[in-house]
């Protein structure tokens, strides 16, 4: 047998093993992760009632995870429309590739929210959303007050962990982005 052609199966076998990695790194366990437990909400306390516009929710948003984030790879960045679209990109085999999310807010009964995922554009690739999922939690690091949970389909944001200035902490009302209606709650303790 030439070396050309022991080259050629030797090479193929490298493409084929590296596929089968990856396609089992991403299949792998899909456990749930809890939602974490909120501070639970002292009567003495006082509440500040904040109404907040969709460009005002990108804006600060942006800016924790940008601050959260600092020194990462890859980027993170958060649109508000009509639906929260999370924009990110994913490198395989030297391509990059883009990477949409979108997301249907929901609040939680604690008062944090969970983003399900409606759709996910990744170029033309057409790949499970629990798997995309899956690898954004495994190869990116969010802030801590962002859980991904791929079982699920969707990302838990934990507002009341969110460093705000002193020991305030946030949780949402209303989160209506049909009608531009975010209502969020500042609890500032009464010492």
């Amino acid at each position: 047998m030439n070396k050309w052609k022991v080259g050629f199966f030797l090479l193929a076998g490298l493409v084929a093993a590296g596929i089968s990695a990856v396609i089992v790194l991403v299949s792998s366990s899909n456990e749930s992760v809890p939602f974490p437990e909120m501070n639970a909400l002292n009567m003495t306390d006082n509440v500040l009632t904040v109404n907040a516009t969709k460009e005002n929710l990108e804006g600060i948003a942006n800016t924790y995870i940008r601050k959260a984030m600092k020194g990462e790879p890859i980027p993170v960045t958060m649109k508000v429309d009509d639906e929260v679209l999370l924009f990110s990109e994913m490198t395989m085999f030297s391509l990059t590739f883009p990477v949409i999310m979108h997301f249907d807010p929901f609040v939680h009964d604690d008062g944090n929210l969970i983003l399900k995922l409606s759709k996910m554009e990744i170029g033309k690739l057409n790949i499970l959303p629990s798997a995309i999922l899956k690898v954004l939690k495994d190869s990116v690091k969010l802030p801590t007050w962002m859980s991904v949970r791929p079982k699920e389909e969707e990302i838990f944001i934990n507002l009341s962990e969110i460093p705000v200035s002193g020991n305030l902490q946030v949780r949402a009302k209303t989160f209506n982005l049909a009608e531009d209606e975010i209502i969020l709650e500042i609890i500032i303790p009464n010492e």
